[in-house]
Order: structure tokens, then sequence, then C-alpha cells
């Protein structure tokens, strides 16, 4: 039995994406009302840019999930306790660490072959983070008995990647904490050797989160090149909402695995496409949420270039208009 993993063509996604709608329309009844509401009807969907992209929005109101299935666990995007965080219900674990363990092998190599360390403070300070769902299963794949988490313990930190200094090491960090890392490597650490990173990869995972100043992605990129002495500065891109990872290895460009797209829309709107190399917003189909809606309009910006993307910012003022219906 083929599955989205075996996807090799366009025509596979193409094929998929549209059996998909129908499966999702017919069965996760907030989305069959949103295509409802936009008055489409889904038997003249017949290409990638008819599909209705749900804003990313309805995750933080309602239970986004297929009537036939049930689900034990749920990812829920960071914030404070007073904010309305979105939840994402998953029914079938399997998928997404299939999904991790394929996009990671495509992009950065075999698990097994690395050992994980994880700079990941705020999240870890939090319960239901699928970015740390994420890292335990990669670590659980590696099995590597110097594997494990720093919270602002920076010395342990320091002194375990130096002891480490001939491994293939991959540090998973926010954005925020990374910085705080390089400032205290450069304050209270000056004098000492910095021999870790010459083997050292770095994958920064997004996150200010108001914790500094913002910066764009490339700005961060180059400060943390500059600070680890490296060009293996990589990074990751997915949110709660989704069960597929795209990865860049530099120059802020990304790269989709076989079963996620990305597509640009127009931010005036919603079912029109910006051409390669145009900024607009962007729209994510992630083939491995079967489960839940495969099809979401995030608030991010980017563009499409070539086979891969750019992540430019936020849009201002993103709630999305005309689906106050669904809202409440």
């Amino acid at each position: 039995m083929n599955t989205i993993f075996d996807i090799q063509t366009e025509q596979d996604f193409l094929n998929t994406s549209l059996k998909t709608f129908r499966y999702q329309y017919e069965n996760v009844e907030i989305y069959k009302r949103f295509v409802d509401y936009l008055n489409i009807n889904p038997d003249e969907v017949d290409e990638l840019s008819k599909i209705p992209f749900l804003p990313i929005e309805m995750f933080k109101n309602h239970q986004i999930l297929d009537k036939n299935v049930t689900a034990d666990l749920f990812f829920q995007s960071s914030g404070t306790t007073q904010m309305n965080l979105s939840k994402h219900f998953i029914a079938d674990e399997e998928i997404y660490k299939e999904s991790i363990y394929k996009s990671f092998e495509q992009f950065i190599g075999k698990p097994e072959d690395f050992i994980f360390l994880g700079l990941l403070p705020s999240y870890l300070e939090r319960q239901n983070s699928s970015l740390i769902y994420m890292v335990d299963f990669l670590m659980k794949k590696s099995a590597k008995p110097e594997n494990g988490y720093f919270l602002y313990n920076h010395e342990d930190l320091f002194t375990l990647l130096n002891e480490l200094e001939n491994k293939k090491v991959i540090l998973f960090g926010v954005s925020f904490a990374l910085l705080d890392f390089i400032d205290y490597c450069h304050s209270e650490r000056s004098e000492e050797s910095l021999k870790f990173l010459e083997n050292l990869i770095v994958i920064e995972t997004g996150g200010m989160k108001g914790r500094k100043e913002e910066m764009t992605k490339d700005e961060l990129l180059n400060i943390l090149q500059e600070g680890f002495q490296t060009k293996k500065i990589y990074s990751e891109y997915s949110m709660t909402e989704l069960l597929s990872q795209a990865y860049s290895l530099g120059n802020n460009e990304y790269e989709c695995p076989n079963w996620m797209r990305i597509m640009v829309r127009n931010t005036e709107d919603p079912f029109s496409y910006e051409k390669e190399g145009r900024t607009g917003a962007i729209n994510i189909i992630d083939l491995a949420n079967i489960h839940s809606c495969s099809f979401i309009a995030t608030q991010d910006l980017g563009k499409i270039i070539g086979h891969k993307f750019q992540v430019l910012g936020r849009i201002d003022h993103s709630d999305i208009r005309g689906c106050s219906l669904l809202v409440s």
C-alpha cells in the first residue's frame, strides 16, 4: 500500500493532495464548514491553487480532527497562560515519527550517526511541545549516552561540547538561547579554546518570542555563524499545527520533503498566488496531517526561489478577515 512517504513526482503529489482534500472535506467538520462558507464546490477542485487553505487561527478555537479517529495526544503552541493557544490533536503518532525520521534523513543524515543536544529552555519549561517531542524522538533513535538538554546552564554545555571534539554533534537551539550561549562563550570563556566548533552542526528553530530584539533571519544567521565560527548553521521550519519539517542548510533557503509543499499567496487575495521571487503569505500543504487539516494558511511571509523557499517574517495585523463564522 502506497503512503505519503512514497510520493516521488509532482503528479503523485497532486493526486494525493486532491484525495486528501476530499477526505478531509467529508470527515473534518471545521474544514467542511470553512469550505462551505466560501461557497466552494469540492467537485470543482482539480488543482492545488483551487484548494481552500484553513487559517491557522482555527487551531486556537476548534478541535481540528477527523471524525473517524480519537486523539489522546495533542501539541500546544507556546505563549502565556492568558493567551488562547493553538492545539493540534494527534491521532497517529507513527505518522509523526516517520515524518521526523525521513525528513531528517533526507536533509541532514541518519539520526543514529549523531549526538543530539538541546538548548531549548522555553520549550522544556512547558508541556505538549511538538519540538521537544521531535528532539526526544531523534535522541531515542541516536541512543548516544551523551544526548541531553540544557536550560540555562551554559557552563555545562560549553564543557560537554569541548569533550565531544571529534564526534558528530547536533545542537538544536531556540534562537534567543543560542545568542545567550554565544554571549557566555565570548564573555566568560573568551580565553579558552573553542575547539568544539569545528565538528558542530547548529540547527536553530526560531523563537525570539520577545526575549531579544527582533532581527531578520539573515541577521540572526550571520551572528550565529560568527559566534560559533562555523558555516554549519542550519534551520528547521515547522510549527505546532504541522507534522512535517522543512530544513535550511544555509542562506535561509528551506527545502520540503516530498509530502510537503509551500505556496505563496497574495496577502490581499487568498486565492491568488505570487510568482517565484515575489513576497507573499505562506500556505503549507502537509500531507502528514491526514487526520487534522493538510492545507494551512499561515501568518508567515515568504517567497519561493526555485524548488526552495525563504521565510521573511510575519504578517502585520495578521488576523484573517472573513472567518468570523468559525472563530467564535
